[in-house]
């Protein structure tokens, strides 16, 4: 049975690491960026609207640009991730300037989202594989306690410019039981993981499956977001610089609340622009799937 779904792409976020707002930096023959290609290939897959969710300084670049062409052919919805949008009573640290995380920028689209959805990263490349087996797991599913992530093997998520960050996967029958957030780099053939709160650095097999911020919920998961926004708020330890993360939330489902969590492993290379260097490397990489017919020269004529 087809049902609607809503892609929702965080795209809030600076790259830091890239220099610039690199959501808009063109890589495909016409000028499209990469949210091009996440919006064309959820369109194929079926998807029913697309929410971005944005900071409102940028409202304009990007109704502008990814905005203008795609007008017509889904419907779209601008969300602004603001820093003031806390539980009431709070309110936010004077040295705090940053946004508060993915999990406080998906409930900021709770006003917008009116069916299951998926959120995805703005800046990642996951390939047309991923919009359709997630799509086709909710098309069937009717358990709204049950989501699913789409998770890619380690080597497909490498760039050969610098360490990247990834949570690796813990399973058993391929529902998820343990994300540990790491930062992994190659060296030496070897794929390390630095889990990102200190624990010691681990060796992972090529094909070790990691989150990439692919996940896929029912509309319930809004009330947990909301109640742990306020959970994260009574804890004032670090208020200025801590985030509360969407791959958090997750496992305080699985453990606490009788959440489960469908691995849907997705064998598709990712690309991505983590550092200046990975343009070229994914510019190339698209004119090859253009050559080979899975995307057309011209994405949107």
């Amino acid at each position: 049975m087809k049902k609607d779904l809503t892609l929702v792409i965080l795209a809030a976020g600076m790259g830091s690491r890239f220099g610039g707002l690199k959501q808009i930096e063109p890589v495909g023959p016409n000028g499209e960026f990469i949210i091009d290609y996440s919006v064309y290939d959820a369109i194929r897959a079926g998807f029913s609207k697309i929410v971005f969710i944005i900071k409102k300084e940028n409202y304009e670049i990007f109704k502008d640009t990814i905005g203008k062409r795609i007008e017509g052919k889904i419907p779209i919805e601008y969300v602004f991730q603001d820093i003031n949008d806390i539980p009431e009573g709070d309110s936010v640290p004077v040295n705090r300037t940053k946004p508060w995380g993915t999990a406080h920028a998906v409930l900021c689209a709770r006003k917008v989202v009116d069916s299951n959805f998926v959120m995805i990263n703005s800046d990642d490349f996951y390939g047309y594989d991923a919009y359709k087996k997630i799509k086709e797991f909710f098309d069937y599913n009717n358990d709204e306690n049950c989501y699913c992530m789409v998770a890619f093997r380690v080597e497909n998520t490498i760039t050969e410019n610098g360490s990247v960050k990834r949570g690796v996967c813990e399973d058993e029958n391929n529902y998820l039981t343990n994300i540990i957030e790491s930062s992994i780099e190659k060296v030496d053939n070897k794929y390390i993981a630095s889990p990102l709160d200190g624990r010691e650095a681990f060796e992972v097999s090529g094909n070790a499956l990691v989150s990439m911020n692919f996940f896929g919920f029912t509309k319930n998961i809004f009330t947990s977001l909301a109640d742990g926004l306020e959970e994260f708020f009574q804890d004032k330890t670090n208020i200025e610089s801590k985030e509360y993360l969407i791959p958090d939330v997750v496992f305080n489902e699985i453990k606490n609340n009788g959440k489960k969590v469908k691995i849907l492993e997705s064998t598709d290379k990712w690309l991505g622009v983590t550092y200046r260097e990975d343009k070229e490397y994914v510019v190339n990489s698209l004119k090859e799937k253009i050559k080979e017919g899975e995307y057309p020269f011209n994405l949107w004529n």
